[in-house]
């Protein structure tokens, strides 16, 4: 039905309803039950059931389709974002571990190479310290055995003076160096 057609229906129909209404009043009873008002019920039934559809098929359920479209468009592309997002931080996740890992192998590697460079500084230090160990070592067995030579020449001498002072103690004579020396070297031998 068009507006027009509709428009005219509805002034007709206003112009009905206040005789209905007069002949009701007058008859007495519920209208509604009886039998000579059934066309004109039917009719208003008709009239609001056909106003009623047209209502809903061109106003509400297009503009509530659109409504449940746009949600649906709205959802939809909300889960599109979520997933980007997801994506996004699952390539972040991946960037972090990745660059965790390469972190940690660097720092493996600078330990790596310290260690071995501290290695190689100590074992030159532990060559130095033994270079001048057995330097000071050498020189100290030097020294010992310039010591005992010392000493034993000393201790010669003191022997030589001490047996010659006894053999004059003893006898009233002084020995010759040449007899105490051969004393002396056959009593050490």
């Amino acid at each position: 039905m068009t507006k027009l057609s509709l428009t005219t229906s509805f002034i007709a129909l206003s112009a009905l309803v206040p005789a209905l209404a007069a002949e009701g009043e007058s008859s007495g009873g519920l209208p509604q039950l009886k039998v000579e008002t059934f066309p004109s019920q039917i009719f208003w039934l008709l009239i609001f059931f056909l106003l009623l559809y047209w209502l809903c098929a061109n106003v509400f359920l297009p503009r509530l389709g659109g409504v449940i479209e746009e949600r649906r468009n709205r959802i939809a592309d909300d889960f599109d974002q979520a997933a980007e997002f997801k994506r996004e931080a699952e390539a972040a996740e991946a960037a972090y571990n990745k660059a965790l890992a390469d972190a940690k192998a660097s720092a493996a590697q600078i330990a790596a190479e310290t260690r071995t460079r501290l290695d190689a500084e100590i074992a030159e230090m532990e060559a130095e310290t033994d270079k001048q160990l057995e330097a000071d070592i050498t020189a100290a067995e030097a020294r010992i055995a310039e010591t005992a030579s010392k000493a034993a020449e000393s201790v010669m001498e003191a022997a030589k003076d001490t047996t010659k002072a006894l053999v004059a103690t003893l006898i009233d004579e002084t020995p010759s160096d040449e007899a105490v020396d051969a004393a002396l070297n056959s009593v050490s031998a």
